[in-house]
């Protein structure tokens, strides 16, 4: 029988659940006919977490968490990679299908749409193939590289072009090249028609968990011990730093001068250093960023603490060079001896593995996603520092998408969308039963989404 025929005759549930597995993070939601973000999509903490008391967290659980402090997390995707099932399925139990799980399904009456990250080993993906058919048992299911989904958003209008009309249903962007930088690493992939373009990915080692444990490590040799306090310094992290558009100019700006002759911080660096107030966890349950106040640092330093505001004892980091110094990690890897290239060297290493013919289409619409495209002035430099790279006669466009941390569960949402092209993709339970995970894999590898 001609596979068109079988495709035709074939039966796929109603839902469609679509997950984009990330290492921080696990964005999923129920596919519908209009994907909002706010409504269907759900972030949901991707760990299992032991806190000082003993007692563990499982995913979702860590929202009733009030006290992050000296917080021991495991996570199951290491490296970008799903490495660690056991951990997983503990995690997808309490999401999926236990009693009052947040999206509650019957994998016996449900699409999966799994979103995973460039380059994953054989063996791993074999593994996932597996357990999502032999110990969850879904009905239905497709696994594709993550950054290709992001050609199915409307991408257009974010670089200028005309919005893309309603009625081409799930029709990718012809050319679009997707920078991903997220927990594990950072990731530069091309894709065409909705196919990611495999011999031009190209991957930085550095991500928001290197970043966070840079910071962590100098922020404990240069003020507080900070070693046992991830989570908090992932929230610093996140509040106070920022890409500078000039490294050495605001390194020279913060730099205090020799022990004899030290600098007075608002001669210089006065805007660029401020104060964080850590949360102690009763009184205030985060900690916030504030101006720097020299006279309540020199307090701090002597003391300990500072009294603040109802006469409440506030801990005080201060940061300076940190703040720049840390995420300029991902365009200078070198600054702390790693022999890779910076982000933008790397956009053109994956350019080099295209025909030059498609280098314009590429560079006019590049889309950046992933938690570290929110830090500030991240975009502005990758343009600035890519402009300069790339060839003169080629127009660079640079955005961000409007939920970076939801773009690829959106682009999964509206593949999910388009009926016939989720019958044409998605490979039933039987299917699998009847060729094996040999067939699946390959099946998955052609990174087919369209007929």
């Amino acid at each position: 029988m001609p596979r068109h025929s079988k495709v035709a005759d074939r039966v796929l549930p109603q839902r469609t659940l679509v997950v984009d597995n990330g290492a921080y993070t696990m964005k999923a939601g129920f596919a519908t006919s209009s994907p909002d973000l706010a409504n269907d999509c759900h972030i949901i903490p991707n760990c299992l977490a032991r806190s000082r008391d003993k007692r563990v967290w499982i995913a979702g659980q860590l929202e009733n968490c009030k006290d992050f402090g000296e917080m021991a997390f495991r996570r199951p995707v290491e490296k970008g990679f799903l490495v660690n099932w056991e951990a997983e399925k503990e995690i997808w139990d309490n999401t999926f299908f236990d009693k009052g799980a947040r999206l509650k399904c019957d994998p016996h009456d449900t699409s999966l749409l799994l979103a995973e990250a460039p380059n994953a080993p054989a063996a791993l993906q074999t593994n996932c193939d597996q357990i999502i058919f032999e110990e969850f048992e879904f009905a239905s299911y497709h696994r594709c590289v993550g950054p290709s989904l992001n050609a199915f958003n409307d991408v257009s209008s974010l670089v200028g072009d005309p919005p893309r009309k309603n009625d081409l249903g799930a029709l990718p962007m012809e050319c679009l090249l997707v920078i991903d930088s997220g927990f594990s690493h950072t990731t530069v992939t091309p894709v065409f028609k909705g196919r990611a373009i495999q011999q031009a990915i190209r991957r930085l080692d550095i991500g928001g968990k290197f970043l966070t444990n840079y910071l962590k490590e100098i922020v404990s040799l240069r003020q507080l011990n900070m070693v046992d306090e991830t989570h908090l310094m992932n929230e610093v992290k996140e509040a106070v730093c920022y890409v500078s558009n000039d490294f050495k100019t605001d390194i020279e700006r913060t730099w205090k001068g020799a022990v004899a002759d030290r600098r007075k911080t608002e001669d210089n660096g006065g805007e660029i250093v401020v104060d964080y107030v850590l949360p102690d966890y009763t009184t205030h349950a985060k900690g916030f960023m504030r101006p720097h106040d020299a006279s309540s640092s020199a307090k701090h330093t002597k003391l300990g603490g500072i009294t603040g505001p109802g006469n409440v004892v506030e801990y005080v980091m201060t940061l300076g060079n940190e703040r720049f110094a840390v995420p300029e990690l991902v365009f200078n890897p070198g600054d702390i001896g790693m022999k890779q290239a910076g982000l933008p060297e790397t956009v053109m290493q994956s350019l080099s593995g295209l025909p030059p013919g498609l280098w314009p289409a590429m560079l006019s619409n590049i889309l950046v996603v992933g938690g570290n495209a929110n830090i500030q002035g991240f975009v502005d430099r990758l343009f600035t520092e890519l402009r300069q790279l790339a060839p003169a006669e080629c127009v660079v466009r640079i955005a961000k998408a409007p939920d970076s941390i939801k773009s690829t569960w959106l682009g999964g949402a509206h593949v999910a969308a388009d009926k016939a092209i989720l019958k044409d993709i998605m490979v039933t339970r039987q299917e699998y039963q009847e060729h094996g995970s040999a067939w699946l894999l390959k099946r998955f590898a052609s990174g087919r989404l369209r007929s």
